[in-house]
């Protein structure tokens, strides 16, 4: 009687523990050469599962019969820890540290953008005086930066579609100058010189005639402003200012440049 009662307690259910991770909870009706006829808990529906699916069933009784090893996922995941080291910013911004690039200049002209090239050409006066004046920081050739923009795709087109953050890292600096000149055409400057005739003497006495003629010449003036801007390599704008030019001289851009490089954060005496 003891033993015919011990049979008659409800059993415990078994686990099939399969290799994606999932747990069937119920009872394994039978183990055939290919599959598992397997019944969810409180469920008459029978399910037959791939013997290569699963990794190991624990049965209700205690005992557990492993069918598949588990997948050594760590060996694909062990090169993967040095990759992201590798890519981590530290080393990044050790190499950015105080390098600076001059990105070509905007140029307006009459309300029209100028050639590429001229906007190169205030790149390379800013260059010029930067290099005077850098001290600690090292700054890049025009030729360096302007390559590594194009093969990067980057033009005056598609600019527009980067932040300063992602200039910096695509040109390897911790800072970015970035400016635009606006020069239009204003008044004209005439001189005249007006013709005459006079009369004197000569050694013999004589009357002489002399004529004189006038022509007048015509200056061109204009009016330029420049805007400057620096930015770091998270994006942050450490100078901006912008200046109208003192004189009215189609160059009047270079002394305006100086004067405010001059006041900037990267300027050094």
């Amino acid at each position: 009687m003891t033993l015919i009662t011990f049979a008659q307690q409800p059993g415990k259910n078994d686990v099939i523990l399969k290799l994606d991770g999932d747990e069937l909870t119920g009872k394994v009706l039978k183990i055939n050469d290919g599959d598992v006829e397997f019944t969810y808990a409180g469920e008459t529906l029978v399910y037959n599962i791939k013997k290569t699916d699963i990794m190991k069933i624990t049965f209700g009784s205690g005992r557990i019969q492993v069918f598949n090893k588990p997948q050594q996922a760590p060996a694909q995941s062990q090169p993967q820890a040095p990759a992201t080291q590798s890519s981590a910013p530290q080393g990044n911004l050790e190499d950015h540290h105080n390098k600076v690039a001059i990105l070509p200049f905007g140029f307006i002209r009459d309300g029209l953008p100028a050639d590429d090239a001229v906007g190169e050409q205030v790149q390379n006066e800013c260059y010029a005086f930067m290099s005077k004046h850098a001290g600690v920081y090292t700054i890049l050739p025009p030729r360096t930066t302007n390559a590594q923009l194009i093969k990067a795709g980057i033009n005056r087109q598609t600019i527009k579609g980067y932040t300063m953050e992602d200039i910096c890292n695509v040109l390897g600096v911790e800072y970015v100058v970035d400016g635009l000149v606006t020069l239009n055409k204003t008044t004209q400057t005439v001189s005249q010189s007006n013709s005459g005739s006079t009369k004197s003497k000569d050694d013999d006495g004589k009357d002489r005639k002399y004529n004189s003629y006038s022509y007048g010449t015509s200056t061109q003036n204009f009016q330029t402003k420049l805007s400057l801007a620096i930015y770091n390599d998270k994006g942050t704008a450490v100078y901006d200012h912008d200046r109208t030019a003192f004189f009215n001289t189609q160059d009047a851009y270079t002394n305006t440049l100086e004067y405010l490089l001059k006041r900037s954060p990267l300027y050094t005496k």
